[in-house]
């Protein structure tokens, strides 16, 4: 008897340790969960949160979309990990593999426009607010922006010295206060510049749909600015075959084919 009840002792202890054991893991799986939007201001998380989360735009290797201009239709392609990129127009191609900035002229057309200005650019506008995600940003409040009696918060984005092509770039971002979603980005242009700009340019953000779980835009709106506050409307460019996905685009895409100029 003795014996037996020595035995249901081990067997009770050994499952009493398991179940403790349990414990701790659980509090661990807690921990990590939403461990990559916890290093943002809750302002910024929350701007994240209401355009899909910025973890599932982490996930996402491939960004695509189409802006039809007076000459015919802009492609433009990027890999969101390396940030090669790839513009293809009926006049010029323009690439970038991760080193190499190249462009290639079409049908004895010249090509007379900013190829490294111009890299990246189209795709920053059009993947806010996700954009200011990227590594080497500093965020602060900023004053808030009024536009026909509304009122929209603002982050100030600036740049760690180094960062890009343009460090001295500044974007404001203005949200809805009670959904969180974006509505205006203020932009400063630096390229070039030593110093920075007091000067911000606005874009109206009002059209937006999902795209494989990630709000982001059909169309984006340049307003005219009178004493630093947007006014009119000036101009929109829309959005078409808009692809983001989590497969990487083929490499070999972004690299420079033979005849192409290449820009330092």
């Amino acid at each position: 008897m003795k014996r037996t009840l020595l035995v249901l002792a081990v067997i009770f202890i050994a499952v009493a340790c398991k179940n403790n054991e349990k414990t701790p893991a659980i509090v661990e799986d807690i921990t990590k969960e939403d461990i990559t939007t916890s290093i943002y201001p809750e302002s910024v998380t929350k701007v994240f949160d209401a355009h899909g989360g910025i973890d599932n735009w982490n996930k996402m290797k491939t960004l695509s979309f189409t802006m039809n201009k007076p000459n015919g239709a802009e492609v433009t392609t990027t890999n969101l990990k390396t940030r090669a990129e790839l513009i293809d127009t009926p006049t010029y191609t323009s690439g970038f593999d991760g080193r190499t900035l190249w462009v290639t002229e079409k049908d004895g057309n010249e090509y007379t426009g900013n190829a490294r200005f111009y890299k990246g650019l189209m795709m920053y506008f059009y993947a806010m607010p996700f954009i200011v995600g990227d590594d080497g940003i500093i965020y602060e409040d900023a004053e808030a922006l009024t536009f026909e009696g509304k009122t929209y918060p603002g982050i100030l984005i600036s740049y760690e010295s180094g960062i890009g092509e343009s460090p001295n770039d500044q974007y404001i971002v203005y949200y809805d206060a009670a959904t969180g979603k974006m509505e205006w980005l203020a932009y400063t242009v630096t390229f070039g510049k030593e110093e920075k700009s007091k000067q911000f340019r606005y874009i109206r953000y009002n059209d937006w749909k999902k795209f494989n779980g990630l709000v982001l835009p059909n169309s984006i709106s340049w307003y005219k600015v009178e004493e630093g506050q947007p006014t009119e409307l000036r101009n929109t460019v829309e959005f078409t075959d808009i692809i983001v996905k989590e497969e990487a685009p083929e490499n070999t895409q972004f690299g420079m084919p033979e005849g192409a100029n290449i820009i330092e």
